[in-house]
């Protein structure tokens, strides 16, 4: 079965890890999926005056491979061509699959969400969330979550006896997470001195209440985001309690776990799920309780050790490549 992939960009973490990856994996099922990547971003300029532009060259783009992609067996759409709108998705071939791992809904009113639903034959959403909302337009709908190369993403050859790195990975735009902690960061970097908080992203945090020489930041690159995760100690995924954060599929917290470490979260959405499959480290909301977690794992190592080898058998089990990519073929071959 060929399977056409209609995907964002080739640094866009959902085509990166719901998509790409799986790629080889599939094959071994005799599914071949070619990806045909946005050549221009999905996501708008900032200037306003410049997204017309930017509609206008990203649609005449895309034809090519709508056109190329006329005589695979299944399209599979990641998300929509471009941010909240519904352009040339309806032109794809059919049976047609739309892949979500976010609360795209929440945008502009949901309108493009549900032309999208609408229009596919099957909707794969990365948690419960997303499908139960999905479900209200969608003829099809079931979850699959975002798998982890457990392979690439390993617990460090060598691991200190310590716990002296807390660790964060992701987007810039989602520093807002992390400030919301930032008073409790603040007071463990305190009780302990030869701690460090480092950050791996795109830019630099601005954090205001900080020691800055407790605070270390590196510049994220596909290269090296699995050894600097691999040097943390423990995982950190502060989360507001809403909507757009009940989307998120937790994939922060699955490669931390991947990587063996302990992890500390806020219980909201799929971190609450994932909490529930072992003792995998802490769900914790207040203040106090964040003080109080990561004060426990730093004084108590082999407490952190125990926790992340559960995390890491709980990767295995339930999110490797080689448990979600069969899943996967088998929902594509279910369409045709």
């Amino acid at each position: 079965m060929k399977v056409a992939a209609f995907t964002g960009g080739l640094n866009v973490p959902s085509a990166r890890f719901r998509i790409r990856q799986l790629v080889p994996r599939l094959a071994q099922e005799d599914v071949t999926l070619d990806e045909f990547i946005s050549p221009i971003s999905s996501f708008p300029p900032r200037q306003r005056w410049l997204r017309p532009v930017w509609l206008v060259a990203g649609v005449a783009s895309r034809i090519p491979q709508v056109i190329a992609a006329q005589n695979y067996d299944v399209t599979l759409l990641q998300r929509e061509f471009f941010s909240t709108l519904s352009t040339l998705e309806r032109f794809t071939r059919r049976p047609r699959v739309l892949d979500v791992d976010d609360a795209i809904f929440l945008n502009r009113g949901g309108r493009f969400a549900r032309k999208l639903a609408e229009q596919s034959d099957l909707v794969i959403c990365g948690n419960d969330f997303l499908a139960e909302r999905f479900a209200v337009w969608a003829s099809r709908v079931c979850v699959l979550p975002t798998a982890v190369d457990t392979e690439r993403y390993a617990p460090a050859a060598k691991q200190r006896d310590d716990v002296s790195v807390m660790g964060w990975i992701g987007t810039s735009s989602n520093y807002r997470y992390l400030s919301l902690i930032e008073p409790a960061i603040a007071e463990v970097l305190s009780r302990h001195p030869e701690t460090r908080l480092r950050i791996v992203s795109d830019q630099p945090p601005c954090f205001t209440g900080l020691p800055s020489d407790q605070v270390e930041y590196v510049r994220w690159t596909p290269g090296n985001e699995v050894s600097l995760i691999q040097s943390f100690d423990v995982g950190l995924m502060p989360l507001a309690d809403g909507d757009w954060e009940r989307g998120k599929c937790s994939f922060k917290m699955l490669q931390y776990m991947a990587c063996g470490l302990p992890v500390v979260v806020s219980p909201v959405g799929m971190n609450r799920q994932v909490l529930g499959l072992g003792k995998i480290g802490l769900g914790v909301t207040q203040k106090d309780d964040w003080i109080a977690g990561l004060d426990m794992l730093i004084t108590q190592p082999h407490t952190a050790k125990a926790m992340g080898e559960v995390g890491r058998q709980v990767i295995l089990d339930h999110f490797g490549v080689n448990v979600i990519a069969p899943k996967l073929a088998c929902l594509l071959r279910s369409v045709v």
